[in-house]
């Protein structure tokens, strides 16, 4: 996952807000890192996580990111930022725009899918939000070790409940539903992904206001 300060018209991000802090691609175990750097770049500022995330995830990664924004006080919302100077430019030719961290001119857009490791990161936010038009996803996880792995079955199932009982932990402490992972359980056993209508986002405090 890439972070970079984003710059977009008054009130892109909300009442008052023309600036936030883009996230971009999959949370990693060391992701956190990169998110503290650029908020110790901008001390002060409390700008919102703009989330777009898409790849493959590390759960925990995404749940040690959402722990910083609610440590540092930091609002969240769903989005993709459509950065200006990328238009026309190959995905590589902009990853190197942004790797430096802004701030870049940019308008805010419908995000991508937001998948578990999403909503893990989104539950850190003080303010939650969901804009109609995006749709969030929820999916199994599946344990992997970059340590060992070949791990048997009887280590990968011990080790699966350890993280689910980290991340419930986790969820109920920011205030979210830990019926979230419930779904994610039932659709580990299952195999399949499970759509979480809007009608459900204020349900399960994904959002802490209803979207607009």
């Amino acid at each position: 996952m890439i972070f970079y300060i984003a710059h977009g018209a008054e009130n892109s991000c909300g009442p008052g807000c023309s600036d936030w802090i883009a996230a971009e691609g999959g949370a990693q175990w060391d992701t956190g890192r990169r998110l503290i750097a650029i908020l110790d770049r901008n001390p002060g500022r409390k700008l919102p996580l703009v989330i777009n995330s898409f790849g493959a995830s590390d759960l925990k990664g995404a749940a040690g990111v959402g722990r910083i924004l609610h440590d540092r006080g930091l609002d969240a919302m769903l989005g993709a930022t459509e950065v200006a100077a990328c238009t026309d430019k190959p995905e590589t030719e902009c990853f190197l725009l942004k790797r430096p961290g802004g701030p870049l001119d940019a308008e805010l857009t419908t995000a991508r899918t937001c998948s578990t490791a999403c909503v893990l990161i989104l539950a850190g936010g003080i303010h939650r939000t969901i804009t109609p038009g995006n749709r969030v996803v929820l999916s199994g996880m599946e344990v992997r070790s970059r340590r060992a792995p070949n791990i048997s079955d009887v280590r990968r199932s011990a080790l699966t409940l350890g993280i689910d009982y980290e991340l419930r932990t986790y969820l109920r402490e920011m205030g979210v539903e830990t019926e979230v992972m419930d779904i994610v359980d039932q659709d580990s056993g299952l195999k399949r992904n499970t759509v979480v209508s809007p009608a459900d986002w204020e349900r399960l405090h994904l959002i802490t206001s209803a979207p607009r």
